[in-house]
């Protein structure tokens, strides 16, 4: 199978946000950990108190004894006496993306979970690949994009923008000219989630 992600969100007192990043930071970092850290954000708008830890593995093994490293540790992350709630998400990358690489100037990061009706994932994947090239002006902001592998049908994305006014103006010209949803993207929706979120790590 091709790497799998995992999206770890964390919830904790609103000022303890530098000490569970420090503590995610030593937990992704360990000499038994498995997998690729690709970033750790603080969420700014949407959900407060939150961290999300995105991580990159070779395989299901690797992906498998991470989850269970986390689940079996009486200090998950490093931080169990700090967090009030984890929970850790698997997902499978669109295959027709390249692998997450981060921009230099990517400041704010957009993600955004759409929960999918029932049979909805084949149409979604089919109505971003057309898109993406059309829409090359917005979708270069586009970092990621995977299903859930577990749970509710629903894909996570990630954007990142130098500022939300440039995702605003992106987004306004995207829709203007036409090029932008995916169609057949919000046909398939029934819940949508946005989180403005800013890089700790």
């Amino acid at each position: 199978m091709s790497k799998l992600y995992e999206l770890a969100t964390l919830a904790f007192p609103l000022l303890s946000t530098a000490q569970v990043a420090q503590a995610v930071r030593d937990w992704v970092s360990a000499p038994d950990a498995e997998g690729h850290a690709l970033g750790c954000w603080r969420t700014e708008i949407g959900p407060l108190g939150r961290l999300l830890v995105l991580r990159r593995f070779d395989d299901d093994a690797a992906l498998a004894k991470e989850r269970r490293r986390a689940l079996m540790s009486a200090n998950p992350f490093n931080a169990g006496s700090l967090i009030t709630a984890l929970e850790m998400d698997s997902y499978a990358p669109f295959p027709f993306l390249p692998p997450m690489q981060d921009e230099a100037n990517d400041t704010v990061y957009e993600f955004r979970t759409y929960r999918l009706k029932p049979g909805g994932l084949a149409e979604t994947l089919a109505g971003w690949e057309a898109a993406i090239g059309p829409a090359r002006a917005y979708t270069a902001h586009l970092r990621i994009n995977m299903y859930a592998l577990e749970g509710a049908l629903r894909i996570t994305h990630a954007w990142g923008f130098e500022s939300l006014a440039e995702r605003a103006s992106l987004r306004k010209a995207a829709y203007a000219e036409g090029v932008w949803p995916p169609r057949g993207g919000p046909e398939n929706i029934l819940e949508a989630l946005s989180t403005i979120a800013l890089r700790e790590a």
